[in-house]
């Protein structure tokens, strides 16, 4: 017959062995049966990165920055500001640090020859002041003051015929290659020179609206045809036209060079005339104003 043993003992038992192994576990001399080293657990934790409740804080911090977080943002974009500023401005400031010495020759040539003109210009308007004002017959200096205006005025504007030192460019261009661009590309080196009235091949006169055009092989300015070869007469100071002109990468570079082919001959004169008058069309609504009183 079997004995029957208490059913407590059994229980008490199981609880032992099972004090006995947690017991175990705690003094590292039984792995734990799960397969996870417990030590090891920080470091998978560490490696995976920061828990999702860290991320939430970190975007809500960059949501909303603090006081110090702004004043530091601003810091920077004023530091970053005037860097811009101040690199902009040494760029501005070596305009002409990398030009070639023929440009800075003609850069010179051209500010001499307009500072002489603006003391000499200086100089005539305090001797007509000086004369109006010692009131010895002021009204005829006052019409004599007007009419030299009214001529200089009529010499700008290409109305009346002038004359004076300055320079004849003959162009000598054998394949038909020197066109409108080119012709006004020397015109335009010449009035940065100085230069008073142009004329070219004494056929048309250039001022302010003179337009230059291409018809087929013929050269037009402002609606005259021109024959080739050319020749631009031209009324300033001789150098400094000249210098102008001859300067590399100028008129006479192009001209000459391989793209067209040409040849350029310069002449001095102390006696250049030039009669090509520029007729100025007619106003279609401006109208002589009345000597009365202005209208309101």
């Amino acid at each position: 017959m079997r004995e029957r043993r208490p059913p407590g003992r059994r229980v008490g038992s199981r609880r032992l062995a099972a004090l006995a192994r947690s017991r175990d576990r705690i003094a590292g001399d039984e792995p734990d049966r799960s397969g996870t080293d417990p030590s090891r657990a920080g470091d998978r934790d560490d490696a995976a990165g920061p828990r999702p409740g860290v991320w939430r804080r970190i975007g809500r911090a960059a949501l909303r920055p603090g006081r110090s977080q702004v004043a530091a943002a601003v810091v920077l974009c004023l530091l970053g500001m005037a860097g811009v500023v101040q690199i902009r401005a040494n760029d501005a400031g070596d305009t002409y640090s990398n030009a070639r010495r023929e440009d800075l020759v003609q850069i010179l040539d051209g500010l001499g020859v307009e500072s002489r003109r603006l003391e000499s210009e200086v100089a005539e308007l305090q001797g007509t002041k000086a004369r109006l004002e010692s009131g010895a017959d002021s009204q005829r200096v006052a019409r004599d003051d007007a009419q030299q205006r009214v001529d200089e005025l009529a010499i700008l504007a290409g109305t009346a015929p002038a004359r004076g030192s300055g320079i004849r460019m003959r162009i000598s261009d054998p394949q038909g290659k020197v066109g409108a661009d080119v012709v006004l590309d020397a015109v335009e080196e010449m009035r940065d020179a100085g230069a008073e009235v142009i004329d070219v091949n004494g056929q048309a006169r250039v001022v302010a609206s003179t337009w230059f055009g291409d018809d087929g092989s013929t050269l037009v300015v402002d609606g005259i045809s021109v024959t080739r070869p050319l020749t631009i007469s031209v009324i300033g100071d001789p150098h400094s036209l000249e210098e102008a002109a001859r300067f590399r990468g100028g008129i006479v570079s192009e001209i000459t060079g391989p793209k067209i082919g040409g040849d350029v001959q310069i002449d001095q004169s102390d006696d250049v005339v030039v009669t090509s008058l520029h007729a100025p069309p007619a106003s279609q609504y401006a109208r002589p104003a009345s000597s009365g009183p202005t209208p309101r």
